[in-house]
């Protein structure tokens, strides 16, 4: 494989063929070449997928695998890293034709050579703080593009957003924003102008064996700030302090900005109070108090990290920020998260006369699902909480298994499943099944918390509507949450009871 491939200049009027196009980042991509004027084509499995509505608003119809697919007026392809260039039938046959094939990271890390780009970061909170600074950005009057790994509410229902004024800007004067991955060391593709780092803590233990191994990459990845380049790094988050550290160790000329409740100058956190569900805050930079409408302090912290970029990057373009604090305190109250982010996926009355939200997130390592569980709670303060969770990969859950057992405990009704696998492992590698996480967790929780396990979640269905109608006591006024949770297929669980009512 060709190191360094670039997409062209122009690429109005270039044929880019994607393979595995369902893919999160994939789709995003091929929203932000087809705008620019590129004809895309693509393929994948048959399974149908949330990206698919993506797809059909750009009227691509993905096919299947098939060497045929790779006709000679292809000029590029694109490809996700599930897929290999020796396996692939499309990729083989793309490779025997000379055609240039970009992993989905190079394609990216192009795009983002040609504009002012700012690379989000960071082992929890990329999306949501993306989907932010995107959300803030449609309020501002700056030439900016927006990347995020999850379907928008706030972006019309997209992964990206795009200003009109893109159209008339040169290119060191459009602001590129996307989602970077540390999985494989995929962000190290990117050109970062300016960085957010979010958190960093031990995860893709498959490939990152140690802590200190994806503490290095951010570091690396850091290091890739050009001169007097500016990291907005969570002070809050002891793995991003101690990164920022080390990148400023190596690059003396790094500008280091703190966000967070420990942060000194104008990103300082002071949390407010949860009202009529919002999350109530200031940060020191403006005098007036900022709402955000989605539960957890987590999610605040996001959308200072989220504010800080913006700033920084009114002041970069020559404008003041306190000019724009009403929009964005406008544009923080208008998001309303993303595509498996807290997001709320149907009300109903049950027949005993329960009101239940159902609710389903994407929380797959055991601090986002504590944290986010924990946000829940205070947000919605009169409800009672049933949690499905299944875990992901058998390496992560059996490197933090005492740390997932924990996770859950703000529920008061915990479901567990089976171990939702990865492409990459093998079970019989491992000696642990979510039989073992139940157990943990029963052990963890004691009587505090109802604690059941069932293989599949949809063997839960049963279980979930008897609790649904089950009388509830006064400290739950105002009914029960359910909440489907994890990167497997458990969220038909809360479809499914939804068909029930």
């Amino acid at each position: 494989m060709i190191e360094n491939l670039q997409l062209p200049e122009n690429i109005s009027g270039v044929h880019i063929h994607f393979v595995g196009i369902k893919g999160t980042g994939m789709a995003a991509l091929v929203e932000i070449l087809f705008h620019n004027g590129a004809i895309i084509t693509g393929s994948d499995v048959e399974e149908r997928f949330y990206t698919d509505e993506i797809l059909e608003k750009l009227n691509i119809k993905p096919t299947l695998f098939d060497a045929k697919n790779i006709t000679d007026d292809v000029d590029y392809v694109v490809y996700s890293s599930a897929y290999k260039l020796d396996k692939n039938p499309e990729l083989i046959a793309a490779v025997s034709k000379n055609i240039p094939c970009l992993l989905y990271t190079q394609a990216l890390g192009s795009y983002s050579s040609r504009s002012y780009s700012c690379g989000i970061c960071g082992v929890h909170g990329k999306t949501s703080t993306t989907g932010l600074t995107g959300t803030i950005l449609k309020e501002i009057d700056l030439p900016s593009q927006v990347l995020a790994g999850s379907i928008i509410n706030s972006f019309g229902g997209t992964c990206t957003y795009t200003s009109k004024l893109i159209e008339t800007a040169k290119n060191d004067e459009k602001i590129f924003v996307a989602e970077t991955c540390e999985y494989q060391r995929h962000f190290m593709s990117f050109c970062p102008q300016k960085i957010i780092l979010t958190s960093v803590e031990p995860d893709h233990e498959d490939y990152y064996p140690t802590y200190e191994s994806i503490r290095d990459a951010f570091v690396d990845y850091i290091c890739k700030l050009p001169q007097n380049g500016e990291l907005i790094y969570c002070c809050d988050d002891k793995g991003a302090v101690e990164t920022a550290g080390i990148a400023k160790s190596k690059r003396a000329d790094l500008k280091l900005i703190p966000y967070g409740e420990n942060a000194e100058g104008e990103f300082k956190l002071t949390f407010g109070k949860v009202e009529n569900e919002k999350n109530k805050f200031k940060i020191s930079l403006f005098d007036s108090d900022l709402a955000l409408c989605v539960p957890g302090k987590h999610e605040v912290m996001d959308a200072v990290a989220a504010v800080a970029l913006v700033c920084k990057l009114l002041e970069q373009f020559g404008k003041n920020p306190k000019d724009y604090e009403k929009q964005i305190a406008a544009g923080l109250e208008k998001f309303s998260g993303g595509k498996r982010r807290s997001e709320i996926v149907g009300r109903f009355t049950s027949k005993s006369g329960n009101n239940v939200l159902v609710i389903d997130d994407y929380g797959h390592h055991p601090t986002a699902v504590k944290t986010t569980l924990e946000g829940f709670k205070e947000f919605y303060k009169g409800r009672k909480i049933i949690v499905d969770f299944m875990s992901h990969t058998y390496s992560r859950t059996q490197a933090l298994l005492k740390e997932f057992a924990a996770s859950t405990e703000s529920a008061d009704v915990i479901i567990l499943n089976k171990i939702y696998s990865s492409a990459r492992e093998n079970a019989a590698d491992f000696n642990i099944t979510g039989k073992t996480l139940f157990d943990e967790t029963v052990k963890h929780c004691g009587n505090k918390n109802t604690v059941v396990y069932y293989e599949d979640a949809m063997d839960a269905v049963d279980f979930v509507k008897s609790e649904i109608e089950k009388p509830l006591s006064k400290e739950y006024p105002d009914g029960i949450l359910l909440v489907t949770m994890g990167a497997g297929d458990n969220w038909k669980l809360g479809k499914a009871i939804l068909s029930n009512y």
